[in-house]
């Protein structure tokens, strides 16, 4: 049974669903649960200035009260966190530093235009990760 569970958190319906799912699982588990959410930055000449003028409190703060509104079960530890970079990278990076062993994430369904031009973080973790993955749609 996992012990530490990362949930990819992007703000859509998808994602409140992983982590209700989650929420589900740590609880049979005895688990805890990560929450994170990943700040993609475009490579560019505002990037600087937005990373100088916005230390992203605000958008962790923002995201702690959302997750904090929606239904949690008593006993379960739950962190939020915000990481930069590309979605797939960013989680799976957190996913080795933080001991995750069991990723929850949700996935949106988007035409085969979109998903060439953006990618899927889904399938991006689902072909990378080297823990247990759940795809909740």
């Amino acid at each position: 049974m996992p012990r530490n569970i990362l949930v990819g958190y992007d703000g859509s319906e998808t994602a409140r669903r992983a982590y209700l799912f989650a929420i589900e699982l740590a609880a049979c588990a005895q688990a805890s649960v990560h929450v994170v959410s990943v700040w993609q930055l475009d490579n560019g000449a505002d990037t600087s200035a937005l990373m100088m003028s916005d230390n992203g409190r605000d958008r962790l703060d923002a995201l702690r009260a959302e997750i904090a509104a929606l239904q949690s079960a008593p006993g379960i530890q739950v962190e939020v966190g915000m990481v930069h970079g590309s979605p797939g990278d960013a989680l799976l990076s957190y996913v080795a530093q933080h001991g995750v062993d069991h990723i929850v994430i949700g996935h949106t369904e988007r035409g085969a235009l979109a998903r060439w031009l953006v990618g899927s973080t889904s399938t991006d973790v689902l072909a990378k990760a080297h823990v247990p993955v759940t795809v909740v749609r």
